[in-house]
């Protein structure tokens, strides 16, 4: 009989298999589950180069998995000062003026669309705090904005306003002077283009800290919503086990051609150890902070009534031809129409599309869409932690915007699970911080605009960092529960993460993670 190498011994194991739902020990071999059971059911796996590991009483669940995060890209987007903690202009000009310049430049990460406290976002505001040749590139929390200053926007050559195959915009007053407000992609990619970047060395540091900063927390993989750096990854991986299995999906933009449509497709399946490319990121909208949410009626301001893709027929087109080459996809949708588009091209692909396809953050959705995801099989993926940068009495910028009918349909985890959708939960860092046990906690305790509805239950929310989180990945048959035969991501936890209170579970000791039979120790 072939030997282990790890045996896991004395845990409360709770398997979401429904043939063996509970268990004590567990057995890997080669990265994959060998045996479950309790301890006389392993006993024979153990053999003289077999490590053994008492769990004494810990709480082991399939590994956790982030159903949407950017750990790659994200080290860009989190480059320079952190300003999540700004809470207003005063504190804004403060963090700005005290910021440590990298190769001359201001770099900020994070901004909170509430610190302008209502304001139009205008280079005006800061520029006064730094020197007069001071390029600077602030992010906004929802990474599809940012406010930079004047010597920035001559840095690229920004002069005024400029045409785009997508939905972006140099934002410019009146009289077309810039007022460093640029809205989504393309408009950020012309200042970020000639901005300083980090050296591979750092980079590669970088990540692998992160990545096992997230592990630390229990995750075990991640839904990477982009291409990441496959050069970098790459080269890591095989010099170092990644401490989290990353499945990327690379972005599909508007204006892309057959040519470009291929490449994708060609991409598919490339990787190594813990990590592959798996699946096409499109975006149907952007914002609802920052007026790019595609929604039915448009906002208090007069704007979101536009979609991503300039022509919305040219996504259908794309996703088609994808979908023809059996390529998964992951559509951000935030807006109600945009939700609503998405799940009609869904509809439109046929009955070979159910659960092949999926819808990711659905911040606002009126009840007519809910029941569509599970008849046409599309997963939501959804970022409880996003609530945070809203509040419960409707002042923020993501509820004025709304309004009150529409803020009430904000974060539907219960609704859609009581319609029978696969719900998939992440964080969507950097956005919201990578924590698995905060993504679990507020999907069961939602806070802000969402607070007033009924979160999930402790079950449901493990489910969406497991089983549904496989589910919508396509992975159901390897992956979301401890069975012979699956993978062996596995995370231990020091208290039950279904019947612990949420904001227990929120600081619940790790003691390790096992991913592909590595295992981690924190």
């Amino acid at each position: 009989m072939p030997t282990a190498d790890l045996i896991l011994t004395g845990a409360e194991v709770r398997t979401l298999d429904p043939g063996r739902p509970y268990a004590t020990a567990v057995a890997v071999r080669d990265g994959v589950i060998a045996a479950v059971g309790e301890e006389a059911d392993v006993r024979d796996w153990r053999g003289a180069g077999t490590e053994v590991v008492a769990l004494e009483g810990a709480h082991l669940v399939p590994g956790l998995v982030d159903a949407h995060s950017h750990p790659v890209w994200g080290l860009e987007m989190a480059t320079g000062v952190d300003l999540s903690g700004v809470r207003d202009l005063g504190e804004l000009r403060t963090a700005v003026a005290g910021a440590e310049r990298i190769e001359g430049w201001v770099i900020g990460y994070g901004l909170d669309h509430n610190a302008f406290e209502g304001r139009p976002v205008d280079r005006a505001l800061v520029e006064d705090v730094l020197a007069a040749d001071t390029p600077a590139f602030l992010r906004l929390y929802d990474g599809h904005s940012a406010l930079v200053t004047g010597p920035a926007l001559a840095a690229a050559g920004v002069r005024g306003p400029r045409p785009f195959a997508q939905r972006s915009e140099v934002v410019c007053d009146a009289s077309g002077r810039p007022t460093g407000h640029l809205v989504e992609h393309a408009a950020m990619a012309l200042v970020t283009e000639v901005m300083p970047r980090e050296s591979y060395t750092t980079r590669r540091s970088r990540l692998m800290e992160l990545l096992s900063a997230m592990a630390a927390t229990g995750l075990t993989g991640a839904h990477v919503m982009d291409a990441g750096d496959r050069e970098l990854v790459e080269s890591v991986a095989r010099e170092t086990v990644l401490p989290v299995r990353l499945r990327f999906a690379p972005w599909c933009m508007p204006g892309v051609d057959e040519a470009g449509l291929e490449e994708l497709v060609a991409a598919q399946g490339h990787g190594g150890r813990h990590w592959e490319v798996a699946g096409v990121k499109f975006f149907m909208d952007g914002t609802v902070e920052g007026g790019t949410a595609w929604l039915e009626h448009a906002d208090c301001h007069g704007q979101g009534t536009e979609a991503f893709w300039p022509d919305p027929e040219a996504y259908a087109a794309a996703v088609r031809h994808l979908h023809a080459a059996g390529v998964p996809t992951a559509t951000h949708a935030i807006g109600d129409a945009a939700v609503r588009h998405v799940l009609d091209v869904v509809a439109g692909l046929g009955p070979d599309a159910r659960g092949r396809h999926r819808i990711e953050h659905i911040e606002t959705a009126l009840d007519a869409l809910l029941p569509r995801f599970a008849e046409l099989g599309v997963a939501a993926s959804m970022q409880p932690p996003h609530t945070d940068y809203t509040r419960a009495d409707g002042t923020d910028e993501w509820s004025r915007r709304l309004g009150t009918e529409r803020s009430a349909h904000a974060w539907r985890l219960r609704d859609l699970r009581d319609a029978g959708a696969t719900v998939a939960l992440g964080s969507d860092w950097p956005i919201a911080h990578y924590d698995v046990r905060a993504v679990l906690a507020t999907a069961r305790a939602p806070r802000g605009a969402a607070s007033g509805r009924a979160g999930l239950t402790g079950l449901e929310a493990l489910e969406g960092c497991t089983s549904h989180a496989a589910r919508a990945a396509g992975e159901c048959d390897r992956a979301g529960r401890i069975a012979v035969g699956y993978r062996a991501d596995l995370t231990a936890l020091g208290l039950d993460p279904v019947e612990a209170p949420a904001d227990e579970l929120a600081e619940a000791p790790v003691p390790l993670t096992v991913t592909g039979g590595h295992l981690r120790r924190f």
